[in-house]
């Protein structure tokens, strides 16, 4: 079995289409049935059915689609550490992004970490967080974030930070008359929230605050990055909640922050990691985080006391 093997697989179990994997690879169809007929011949069972109207996995096919692409994780992590070591780093941490997060936290992290652990190289990948779940138990990351502690068993997730809840609102709104938002007026407006293949957490957090108010949301789009979120709020479709550095955060035009009334919610970010005793260069992040969590406690206290005096006569 080679990876060629291996790659030609994965074309044809992502495409279930001969013809559109073999356009993806760049080579003809004939050699890639003769590819796949070797690797099923090595096997030794069927990885497809295929007839003249389709294309599909058989459950050996199934099953050994949930281990090819940790093969090609881990190959590109072995290439990813040999050109840390070419580069001069002693150690790498493999960090896993869910959820998306919050860009203020990240960019102040990494700063410190090349400012205290310079020798130490840090790649970030961007994944559902089961895959997430999955990469930590199977040792391709150290660390990830998402805003979620429902990670099962073996899987520590620690609050890393929390981040005002705010309302994203088109200028010339009708709610811009309220200085906080009442939770229940969203109910009357379109929303718009993360696709949950994405934002799985981040949804979870949402929907757990508006059925604490009983507010049945009309949402009105599902997307897959926060741009377009912004990019509908802006463009007035929809309203959305979000993180108030995320809203800072943002670059579209047209947008104005409230926060909501009453007690402020929060947006949390989850720091997860294996149960196992962590490494001296994960500790040293870890702490990291904490130092930033402990700071942002400081600046959220500030901000309630300002809101405060505001409210005041």
């Amino acid at each position: 079995m080679e990876l060629r093997h291996l790659r030609c697989f994965l074309a044809v179990a992502e495409e279930l289409h001969f013809a559109r994997a073999a356009e993806r690879l760049h080579i003809d169809q004939s050699p890639l049935s003769r590819t796949i007929k070797e690797l099923e011949e090595d096997l030794g069972a069927p990885l497809f059915v295929r007839t003249t109207r389709s294309t599909r996995l058989t459950r050996a096919g199934k099953l050994f689609l949930e281990h090819v692409p940790r093969i090609f994780a881990a190959l590109e992590q072995a290439r990813a550490s040999v050109r840390a070591a070419a580069a001069g780093y002693q150690e790498q941490l493999r960090v896993a992004l869910s959820d998306g997060i919050t860009p203020a936290r990240l960019s102040a992290l990494m700063a410190l970490c090349r400012q205290e652990d310079p020798e130490v190289a840090i790649r970030f990948e961007e994944v559902p967080l089961a895959q997430q779940i999955k990469g930590l138990h199977e040792d391709l990351y150290d660390v990830g974030f998402a805003q979620s502690a429902e990670v099962g068993d073996g899987i520590l997730a620690e609050p890393a930070w929390h981040d005002p809840l705010w309302v994203a609102i088109p200028a010339r709104h009708p709610l811009l008359a309220y200085a906080r938002i009442p939770l229940e007026e969203l109910r009357h407006y379109p929303l718009v929230m993360g696709d949950a293949s994405v934002y799985e957490g981040y949804n979870s957090q949402i929907e757990r605050l508006l059925r604490a108010g009983d507010v049945e949301p009309l949402v009105s789009d599902r997307v897959l990055s926060f741009d377009l979120m912004m990019a509908l709020v802006s463009a007035g479709f929809a309203l959305a909640l979000v993180g108030a550095s995320q809203l800072a955060a943002t670059r579209e035009p047209g947008i104005v922050g409230r926060p909501l009334a009453g007690r402020a919610p929060t947006l949390t970010t989850y720091l997860l990691r294996r149960e196992a005793d962590a490494s001296d260069a994960l500790t040293r992040f870890i702490d990291r985080v904490a130092s930033l969590a402990l700071e942002d406690e400081y600046s959220a206290a500030d901000d309630r006391l300002t809101l405060e005096m505001e409210d005041e006569p």
